[in-house]
C-alpha cells in the first residue's frame, strides 16, 4: 500500500500519519548523528608553523598520541622550511570515513591523505590489533606534514595542484624526509626489476603500477629523490620549491634549480640502478656509451 498521497501538482506528499511517523524517527536520530559529527579541536603554536588537530568527541583519547607525535615530527621538517598557512589534522574516526574524505576507494593500507593545508589522519587506535606505535605515527606524520609543507612552498592556495610535481618527487621528498627508505625495496631489487622489464619506467609511469607494485613506485621515488640529495644538495630541493612558487611548474623549476631538465637527471638515476653504481663502482666512460644516453652533465662519478 502506497504511503504517500499524489498532489496536484504530480509530486509525491506524505500523509499526516507517515509524516508524524518520520518527524518522530527524525528527532530520535538526531542527537548521535549531531554528536557524531561535532568536531572539537586543540591548537597550538609551534617554531616551525600553526596547527591544529580537529576530531570527534569519541576519539578524543587519541589526541594526546597525535600531538605527542606532532612534536616529535615538527623539528625534523624544519629543515625545508616553515607553512605559509596554518595546517589542521583531521581525525577520521574510521577507515571509511578516511577513504570517503580523501575520495579514495579499496586502498585498505591507507592510513593518512594529505593536501594543501590539511592531514586526514585515520584515528590511530582504529588501525587493528596493535594500534599505532609512536614511531609510526610519528613516521606517518612526518610523512605527510612534508606533503602539506611541499605543497605551500611550491604554490597558493589556488595554485598547488597546477605545480604538476611527480610522484617521484613528491613521495620521494616526504618518505626522505620521514627516513623511510627501509620500508621499500632495495636499490638492488629496482636493478633486478628492471632487468626483467627493460621497458618498465617506474619514475614517468607509476599510475599502471601503482595499486600493484605500491613498494616499487615508492622505493624508486624514494631512491631517486636520495639521489638528487646527494648529487645537489638539499638547498637544490628548496631552490626548486622556491622557483615554483615563484610561477613555472615543475618541470621548469626543476631545470632552473638543479640545471638539468628532470628527464636528464631521472636518466641518469635510472642509468645509476641498471648499472648498480650504488655498488661503489664507476659508470662507464662516457665515450663507450651512446649518444643521448649520457648519465650526467658535469662528468662527476656517481654518488657512493
Amino acid at each position: 500500500m502506497r504511503q504517500g498521497m499524489r498532489g496536484d501538482a504530480g509530486e509525491w506528499r506524505l500523509g499526516p500519519g507517515v509524516l508524524a511517523v518520520c518527524v518522530a524517527l527524525l528527532a530520535g536520530c538526531a542527537a548521535p548523528r549531531f554528536a557524531d559529527r561535532a568536531r572539537l579541536t586543540e591548537e597550538w603554536p609551534s617554531p616551525s608553523g600553526r596547527y591544529r588537530i580537529e576530531y570527534a568527541p569519541r576519539n578524543a583519547a587519541d589526541v594526546p598520541r597525535v600531538q605527542h607525535a606532532m612534536d616529535e615530527a615538527l623539528p625534523r621538517l624544519e629543515r625545508w622550511g616553515t607553512p605559509r598557512e596554518p595546517i589542521v589534522v583531521r581525525m577520521m574516526p574510521t577507515h571509511a570515513s578516511l577513504e570517503a574524505a580523501a575520495r579514495q576507494r579499496g586502498m585498505g593500507w591507507l592510513r593518512a591523505w594529505s593536501r594543501y593545508d590539511e592531514v586526514l589522519l585515520q584515528t590511530p587506535s582504529t588501525w587493528g590489533l596493535a594500534s599505532a606505535s609512536p614511531a609510526q605515527l610519528t613516521e606517518l606524520l612526518l610523512h605527510e606534514l612534508t606533503h602539506t609543507l611541499m605543497y605551500q612552498l611550491a604554490a597558493d592556495r589556488l595554485g598547488w595542484t597546477r605545480k604538476h610535481i611527480p610522484l617521484w618527487f613528491r613521495e620521494g621528498m616526504a618518505s626522505y624526509t620521514a627516513e623511510q627508505g627501509y620500508r621499500w625495496v632495495s636499490l638492488e631489487e629496482i636493478a633486478r626489476y628492471l632487468e626483467r622489464n627493460p621497458g618498465a619506467d617506474p619514475l614517468h609511469a607509476p599510475d599502471a603500477l601503482y595499486r600493484d607494485e605500491s613498494n616499487l613506485v615508492y622505493g624508486m621515488a624514494h631512491h631517486a629523490f636520495a639521489f638528487l640529495v646527494r648529487r645537489y644538495g638539499e638547498e637544490r630541493v628548496r631552490e626548486v620549491l622556491g622557483e615554483m612558487r615563484g610561477g613555472p611548474a615543475f618541470a621548469e623549476a626543476f631545470e632552473r634549480a638543479v640545471g638539468l631538465s628532470e628527464e636528464a637527471f631521472t636518466r641518469d638515476f635510472t642509468h645509476y640502478v641498471r648499472w648498480r653504481g650504488f655498488r661503489g663502482g664507476r659508470l662507464p666512460p662516457r665515450e663507450a656509451r651512446p649518444p643521448g644516453d649520457l648519465p650526467g652533465t658535469s662528468g662527476e662519478p656517481e654518488p657512493p
